[in-house]
């Protein structure tokens, strides 16, 4: 994941083109022992073995040996202190050297004094002369030795600063391999990662364990795992029970896999040409699934009352399709908006989600309103079950009348409801004042997968901060070589040591032009850490500092600050998106419903609704609260683009779950019935409708919180919970207890506004009321 212009990233382009080999893609492959004793001789060798042959696949430029660049290092320390001795010892002789010299200039001198000056001059030339060459070539050797030793001494300084930084662990049971591709990192795909994976498992060798970070095994090895299929199948048994027949209960589950087989289809066919993130399909498929089968049930469920009130079976699917489809559409446009919306934001992944999941809401609504209809029209009458059928009257007692229903609890005690419903959502919400957001690295993995395994033994035996290097660049304004570039570059390396949470800094190489410097600093903690994402902004910082100094500038980038920068970008831009949505969310009300506080009511719940949301999945995912049965072992912040899919995605929701249940109130109130009386109605007539409905998403959506995809556990639950919240507690408890608080004043609008919106008829009511023209026609 990239966001341009972010300080990470414009680093990474500029290193494309200055200093290529720093920003090659990677990977690291964890090697331990089984038996967690140290590497034996023979095991040494068969890894180098296995390394050399790695180095030969295809798209690899380089592997890092972790034997033989330690045995390298520790022969370069040797060097070191080998160097500084015979130094030391060589100042000891010129020291010895220089005294013989002044005393013989001493005893020349007062030999001179004893003579005559003319006389002196003359006997003494020859003496001084050979003094004053042997004090030049003690000088010259004395400089020669200052020199030598000031490049020692910086070597030692480099050492000294990447001391803590090793490739095999202390207790010489484990080793980190460095596998360079050839191309940048965004550009290595996952048939190059997996035929390093593949070299490495070719050859295994006896007593060894290979593991595998992240960056190397990340893939989408399928779509649907046993998690999905789980809660695909808790919306077929609401379906069942809902609609009483086998028959009647597949149809929304086959439109929804007909719809998600060709919105995936086509995201895959897409990918071919346009870079996506692995969560990308899986979100289309989120939102075809839940919302497929939803869109589909609520045209059927509409034909199924009307058959059973005795109409016709082509007049009944003109009708629902006119009525409960004309919702449909206008439901589906609502969800569509909010996610396409996510361009607003700037950053190219995230608007590239948000399209694509809107691409899937349109496959929906028109499998909803053309499969749909269309298998229905086969089916016939076999949607009802057997008893329903022979309770169908000879003639379509289909009414307007208004049946007379017994208040719900929320029109009953509405002070009660509303205050306590608030106060609930409002106390799951507190935890959002502690979220941060990031992206997940391996930690975040299932215990039992190669990626935990090798962050868990890099965390044990090499320090928690190697998992969240970052890459410190500086970039100087003329270049250096030889000693002044070893010189500064210690300077730099002890510079950089003094930052607070630094453990280690490594000299990692210099550009072909000698004006980059790369290193690599390792922090305390892991990537994940508040400590570790201040002390990326702390080495940044720092560039002012290094421009007087050396001359340059500093930057940081690598994956650890890269996902910093995300975090931070999408951040910035949550409150941005959030008011574009709920003025989206107050014009389409006002439109639909004629009214000023309705908007405002139904707005309101849906900040309820994200907060609360938000707030449980802190304490879930950060918190680590119930982790042991979503599967967070490792607490960490929130994934970085989550607030905002979740925005765009339960904005359309709960406007979905809006218009189908405050219409009819609205439709009561315009016929002649009271406020309180026109509440109840609407919450009838789509309650139990909506009630389904929000189960299966709740199933849906919940079931992707057990998905094998990291990205995706975090947003199923989130929207599985969003769901949950907004239906049963925002719109069937507070929306008709606050309603039924404001009274007539809810459907209150001035007589200008009203005259100039246009007149959205969402669910067809004109259409209804000509039902009898309607089916004529249809007949």
């Amino acid at each position: 994941m990239s966001v341009p212009g972010t300080p990470a990233q414009v680093l990474i382009d500029d290193l494309q083109k200055s200093f290529p080999s720093a920003s090659r893609g990677s990977g690291q492959v964890v090697i331990h022992t089984t038996n967690g004793s140290a590497f034996t001789a023979a095991q040494q060798k068969a890894i180098s073995e296995l390394l050399v042959t790695v180095d030969e696949v295809p798209n690899v430029d380089a592997v890092v040996n972790p034997f033989s660049t330690t045995a390298e290092r520790t022969k370069f320390e040797t060097q070191i202190t080998q160097g500084l001795a015979q130094i030391s010892a060589a100042k000891a002789t010129l020291t010895a050297q220089q005294k013989q010299l002044d005393a013989a200039k001493a005893a020349l001198d007062q030999a001179a004094a004893a003579m005559p000056a003319a006389q002196a001059e003359i006997a003494l030339a020859t003496q001084r002369g050979q003094l004053v060459a042997g004090q030049k070539q003690l000088d010259e050797a004395k400089a020669t030795l200052a020199s030598k030793e000031s490049e020692l001494l910086a070597g030692q300084q480099l050492l000294t600063a990447a001391s803590q930084m090793r490739l095999v662990s202390a207790d010489g049971s484990a080793a980190v391999a460095t596998v360079f591709f050839d191309t940048p990192g965004s550009q290595v795909t996952s048939a190059q990662k997996a035929a390093v994976v593949a070299a490495f498992d070719k050859s295994p060798i006896d007593g060894v364990t290979v593991e595998y970070t992240s960056n190397l095994t990340q893939n989408l090895d399928g779509l649907m795992g046993p998690g999905e299929l789980v809660g695909l199948g808790i919306a077929a048994i609401v379906l069942f029970i809902m609609l009483g027949t086998l028959v009647a209960a597949g149809l929304p589950v086959l439109a929804a896999i007909i719809g998600v087989g060709i919105s995936v289809g086509v995201t895959f066919g897409l990918s071919k040409w346009v870079d996506m993130t692995s969560t990308t399909p899986m979100l289309g498929l989120m939102l075809g699934l839940a919302v497929g089968i939803d869109y589909a049930l609520f045209i059927l469920n509409r034909h199924r009352n009307q058959l059973k009130s005795g109409m016709k079976v082509p007049a009944s699917i003109a009708l629902a399709n006119g009525t409960s489809g004309s919702a449909v559409l206008f439901a589906g446009v609502t969800v569509i908006i909010a996610l396409i919306a996510l361009n607003l934001t700037g950053i190219g992944f995230l608007g590239l989600m948000g399209t694509v999941g809107a691409a899937s809401i349109v496959v929906a609504v028109l499998v909803a309103l053309t499969f749909t209809p269309a298998l229905l029209s086969l089916l016939g009458t076999r949607v009802l079950s057997k008893k329903e059928r022979a309770a169908v009257p000879a003639e379509d007692h289909h009414t307007e009348d208004h049946v007379s229903v017994k208040p719900v609890f929320a029109n009953r005690h509405p002070w009660v409801t509303a205050i306590v419903s608030i106060i609930a959502l409002a106390i799951v919400a507190l935890p959002v004042s502690t979220m941060r957001l990031g992206l997940p690295d391996g930690s975040a993995e299932p215990t039992d997968s190669t990626q935990y395994r090798a962050y868990s033994i890099t965390s044990d035996k090499f320090g928690e901060g190697v998992n969240g290097q970052i890459s410190t660049i500086v970039k100087l304004d003329q270049p250096l070589t030889g000693s002044a570039m070893t010189a500064a570059q210690a300077e730099m390396a002890t510079r950089l040591m003094k930052v607070d949470n630094v453990v280690a800094v490594a000299a990692a190489g210099t550009s072909s032009d000698n004006k980059t410097i790369l290193f690599q600093v390792v922090p305390t903690e892991g990537p994940s850490a508040l400590t570790t994402e201040k002390l990326v902004f702390e080495l940044r910082a720092l560039s002012p500092e290094f421009e007087n100094t050396w001359h340059g500038t500093l930057g940081a980038t690598g994956f650890t600050a890269v996902q910093i920068d995300i975090s931070k970008t999408l951040s910035d831009a949550l409150p941005l998106y959030l008011t574009t949505v709920l003025l989206l969310a107050l014009f389409v009300l006002l439109m639909v419903f004629r009214s000023i506080l309705v908007p405002i009511v139904a707005a309101g719940g849906f900040l309820l609704t994200i907060f609360a949301t938000l707030g449980a999945v802190t304490a879930v995912y950060q918190w680590g609260w119930l982790g042991e049965i979503f599967g967070v072992h490792d607490p960490a912040p929130i994934l970085s683009f989550l607030p905002t899919i979740l925005i765009g995605i339960l904005f359309g929701l709960a406007m979905d779950y809006q218009l189908f249940l405050v219409t009819g109130m609205r439709e009561g109130f315009v016929h002649g019935q009271s406020a309180n009386d026109s509440i109840n109605h609407g919450i009838h007539l789509s309650r139990r409708v909506v009630v389904a409905a929000a189960i299966i998403m709740i199933s849906v959506f919940g079931s992707f919180g057990f998905s094998h995809l990291t990205m995706i556990r975090p947003m199923g639950f989130g929207l599985g919970l969003g769901v949950l919240f907004d239906a049963f507690i925002v719109r069937l408890l507070i929306v008709p207890a606050v309603m039924t608080i404001l009274g007539k004043s809810a459907w209150w609008i001035p007589k200008w506004l009203d005259r100039i919106l246009p007149d959205v008829d969402v669910e067809g009511a004109k259409l209804e009321r000509s039902g009898g023209a309607a089916a004529k026609v249809a007949n």
